[in-house]
């Protein structure tokens, strides 16, 4: 099956993790994967279907198209898919108008009618597209890591214990959100330090910030050169559709996870196992406080951390939901 999906850009994070990531699986079972990015002005995107044809399949990542647009792709393209890993049918936490978008609804109600099959990036998410289909034509796919990827946790520091968040400067709002909260961290645990790989980068009074420019190629060694991975986001809509892709990383590279408890962090971080969910800026301390003294309870919930990823949260698992729905189509189109 030739397989074209229209995403942001073949370098967006989405694209890259959710597509890009399978390439290898899918052309071992015979299919090929074609990237193309949206065109920008409105008069190519009227003849996009036919611009050397668009396979077999289409998958539409993320977008929400102008009812004209969904209605031609919808004609054009013999298998819709629609791929998300975000409460694209929200504005984020942050929007000045609030989350609600009545255009936002009806677009995303109208892509999910329009698509044999939606593939969401979890459970909330497959459940919001429930509500304008049938639940068999969602699967659920989770946002996956390659754990090779990682390089594993030494753990071997004492003191100048690192905390590290991964993000972009648009996420990097959730921490200046909760800066109190990081600074009660400091206060209590004073030789800990904050590594942030980002774009962007903030000051705290009480807690050293170690600035770390991201790039793509250095991103899983600085992560794997931290001890103890973080995730705040807020307790709202757009963060319960978030997939945990920087805790699938912490975890990956062996780092227990401290985390809030909304969305998928409430699932993928095992408190007590794998890290701690943690609320309060007390709770927060005190959880940075245990494994910052505890070398070997850092490595033992890292290690159980990496296990998980590895059975649940795997390129490979992740893969293989892709095989089994693209089989499923195949199997449909035999049957027509």
């Amino acid at each position: 099956m030739h397989i074209t999906a229209l995403v942001e850009s073949a370098e967006h994070v989405c694209c890259r993790y959710r597509l890009t990531a399978f390439r290898p699986f899918l052309e071992r079972a015979g299919h090929t994967l074609e990237l193309r990015s949206w065109p920008r002005a409105w008069w190519d995107r009227l003849t996009l279907g036919r611009k050397g044809g668009l396979g077999d399949a289409v998958i539409i990542q993320r977008k929400l198209l102008p009812y004209w647009q969904l209605y031609l792709l919808r004609r054009a393209a013999r298998w819709l898919l629609f791929d998300f890993d975000d409460a694209v049918f929200l504005r984020d936490s942050y929007a000045a108008k609030g989350s609600f978008s009545g255009q936002r609804q009806h677009r995303f109600a109208a892509t999910v009618r329009a698509a044999d099959v939606i593939v969401a990036g979890n459970d909330f998410l497959a459940e919001h597209a429930t509500r304008s289909t049938t639940a068999r034509r969602v699967r659920v796919v989770p946002t996956c890591v390659e754990p090779e990827r990682y390089p594993p946790a030494e753990h071997h520091r004492q003191t100048d214990v690192q905390l590290v968040w991964v993000g972009s400067s648009s996420t990097l709002r959730g921490l200046e959100a909760v800066q109190p909260l990081l600074e009660s961290i400091g206060q209590r645990c004073p030789s800990v330090r904050l590594k942030l790989v980002c774009d962007r980068f903030l000051q705290l009074e009480r807690l050293l910030v170690l600035a770390c420019p991201w790039s793509e190629a250095t991103e899983a060694a600085e992560i794997a050169a931290a001890d103890i991975g973080i995730s705040w986001v807020p307790d709202d809509g757009w963060s319960r559709g978030k997939c945990g892709l920087k805790v699938l990383q912490y975890m990956a590279a062996g780092l227990p996870v401290v985390a809030n408890p909304v969305g998928v962090q409430a699932d993928m971080v095992r408190h007590g196992e794998t890290g701690f969910l943690a609320e309060t800026a007390h709770q927060w301390a005190e959880a940075i406080a245990l494994l910052a003294s505890q070398p070997e309870l850092r490595r033992s919930m890292g290690a159980a951390g990496r296990q998980r990823v590895e059975r649940d949260f795997s390129v490979a698992h992740g893969a293989g939901r892709w095989l089994a729905l693209l089989d499923d189509l195949q199997q449909r189109r035999m049957a027509a």
